[in-house]
């Protein structure tokens, strides 16, 4: 067996609570070898794994991972959240007891790394030195080398960061086990694989998976599931799935920081990597924090606060072109270091690819496999259609990378955050941009936030998928608790930011075509949003907020039609009649704050006035 406190006297890890917490489930899981990482050791780490064949080259210093086919993505039906207060559970938490969740992990993980090496990585999951550092720091154990190689470009990635802090005690304890990914009953009534948020205990215990979201315990684990938790445990900040980005006009020096929360497939990267639309680029300028996290809170000042928890991007491949996100392209250009997992490849070229990357998949098919391994040029008729990567294919950089990374995305301080905008694909209802009035209603918006689903099935046409703050798979308590702590951290803030909705993806009912650009032109809806915040423009009051008019959004260069225009700068109050019968329905699940509720009874009565002339 091997020797841990050796191997550990040898990384000169010193902190006697990590040092325990090692040599525990080097025990458990059988682990034949134990390593300490730190980010040094990427190189070594990087060669060991294409000699091993786990990572594959890709041209210019970049590499090809690929997970095993039926552990592609996250799996919120096998994700839970668990602590020893049965009044945590909540509607979309998979709440289950800390007691019997802890053994069943135990026993699962037992001997499944025999023969493996437990890699120990310890990390931060914030700037040093930040006011929230108490609770970003973690140890991941994990016998999957490519994980290490993953959160390297995703943490920052240290021994000095557990072996000095204030509290020797206080850091996240997370394992990772892959387990026999062949053998696990993956989607039947004997899956083996639970992924646990030991929420009270501080504990992360992962089981059966090696594909990111599962097994990179820092990112959504720690970043925002435990960080949800120890958020509202010690009554200090926000944890949220939120982008972080900022305007400068490059004229005044001004600044404009933006966090927000959009369901998947509604903008949300691109946004956050967006660069400033060329027609105004001589006068803005954007600049990338985060695209995926944001944790926030109330400075001294009383300014509300944020930084993104990360240190790099896990980004979806999929569409991501020169057109929709050439920030993204550039950060992942040769001599990146990227690592793309589960797109094609090819084997003779050692190129990638990817549905969007380019209009039509490469016409040549020899060398290429796709995101299962197999032989594209093999496929038979019915399978010529299929993707040729999988449709939630990744890519991996440090943030260093992003070509507009703000130059203070490390700052311990955090930024002010001066605006809180929300944003869900639908193609009717919400207009460009609306502002809104007050905390209450701002929290009420982002509780009722949702994307369009496709319900025609079920006889409702146009319902959401509702979606509170854009982190309904990572709420670690009750839904009506994360509002009243919502309410409290930012009414807490003497100097409050503004609230918003905004949606890029209206749609002509005759035609199907997008009524407004998108992508680097949604500059121009939060550039007003910032006008309208200092009191430069009045905009148009309506049930659900104020509207630009034409004549405040600044649309220099862009050509659109009036009837367009018209439609995304208003609201159908029909449509949003019945919307109000399914957000009721929608937060009649949650036991929440009156605020919340007279906050409802607002926006619908004032649709009601709207409806009636």
């Amino acid at each position: 067996m091997v020797d841990v406190e050796k191997v550990l006297d040898e990384a000169g890890l010193t902190n006697p609570h990590v040092r325990d917490y090692v040599a525990y489930w080097a025990g458990v899981t059988g682990a034949e070898r134990v390593e300490v990482v730190s980010a040094t050791d990427d190189e070594r780490l990087l060669k060991e794994s294409l000699e091993a064949g786990e990572l594959l080259p890709v041209t210019g210093g970049r590499y090809y991972s690929r997970s095993y086919s039926k552990d592609t993505a996250r799996s919120e039906e096998r994700t839970v959240v668990a602590t020893s207060n049965p009044e945590d559970k909540g509607v979309y938490n998979n709440w289950k007891p800390a007691e019997e969740t802890v053994k069943t992990l135990t026993e699962r993980m037992t001997g499944a790394s025999k023969g493996k090496t437990m890699y120990v990585i310890p990390y931060l999951m914030a700037p040093v030195g930040s006011p929230l550092e108490t609770y970003a720091a973690g140890v991941e154990l994990t016998d999957s080398r490519p994980v290490v190689q993953q959160m390297i470009r995703m943490a920052r990635v240290g021994i000095d960061y557990i072996n000095n802090l204030a509290d020797p005690s206080s850091f996240v304890r997370a394992v990772h086990v892959t387990g026999d990914l062949p053998n696990l009953g993956q989607g039947t009534d004997k899956d083996q694989r639970l992924f646990a948020t030991v929420a009270d205990q501080r504990t992360i215990l992962h089981f059966g998976s090696s594909y990111g979201g599962n097994a990179l315990l820092g990112k959504i684990a720690h970043g925002l599931r435990q960080a949800c938790y120890d958020g509202r445990a010690s009554g200090k900040f926000l944890a949220e799935q939120f982008l972080l980005l900022n305007i400068k006009d490059k004229e005044t020096g001004e600044d404009f920081h933006v966090v927000g929360g959009f369901p998947s497939a509604s903008g949300k990267t691109n946004l956050s990597m967006t660069f400033t639309p060329d027609a105004l680029g001589d006068r803005y300028e954007v600049s990338f924090y985060g695209d995926d996290i944001a944790w926030i809170w109330v400075g001294e000042d009383g300014k509300l606060y944020a930084f993104n928890p990360e240190n790099g991007v896990f980004g979806v491949a999929k569409d991501t072109n020169e057109g929709s996100n050439p920030g993204a392209i550039k950060g992942i250009e040769e001599g990146s270091g990227a690592i793309f997992t589960n797109v094609a490849y090819n084997e003779k070229t050692q190129e990638v690819w990817w549905e969007g990357k380019t209009k039509h998949h490469p016409d040549d098919l020899d060398g290429w496999i796709d995101w299962k391994g197999e032989k594209i040029a093999n496929r038979i008729a019915d399978e010529l259609g299929d993707p040729w990567a999988h449709p939630n294919s990744r890519f991996t950089i440090p943030i260093s990378r992003v070509p507009n990374a703000a130059a203070d995305y490390n700052e311990p301080a955090g930024v002010p955050v001066d605006a809180i905008i929300f944003g869900g694909r639908t193609r009717d209802r919400e207009p460009l941009i609306r502002a809104i009035g007050d905390v209450a209603e701002g929290v009420y918006d982002g509780l009722t936030l949702g994307a369009e689903a496709t319900f025609a099935a079920e006889g409702v046409e146009g319902q959401l998928r509702y979606d509170p703050m854009s982190m309904r798979p990572f709420l670690a308590y009750e839904e009506g608790d994360y509002a009243r702590h919502w309410l409290k951290i930012i009414g807490e803030a003497t100097d409050k930011p503004a609230f918003a909705h905004v949606n890029w993806f209206q749609r002509d009912p005759e035609d199907g075509h997008f009524l407004w650009p998108g992508f680097r032109e949604n500059v121009r809806a939060l550039l007003w949003l910032k006008a309208f915040q200092k009191g430069e423009v009045k905009g148009r009051e309506t049930a659900v907020g104020v509207i630009p008019t034409q004549e405040e959004l600044d649309l220099r260069g862009l050509d659109l039609p009036q009837e367009d225009l018209d439609r995304i700068l208003n609201i159908d109050v029909e449509r949003w009649k019945q919307e109000m019968g399914f957000r009721e329905e929608h937060l009649n699940q949650f036991n929440l704050p009156e605020e919340i509720w007279e906050a409802h009874k607002r926006v619908a009565a004032a649709i009601d006035e709207a409806a009636q002339g």
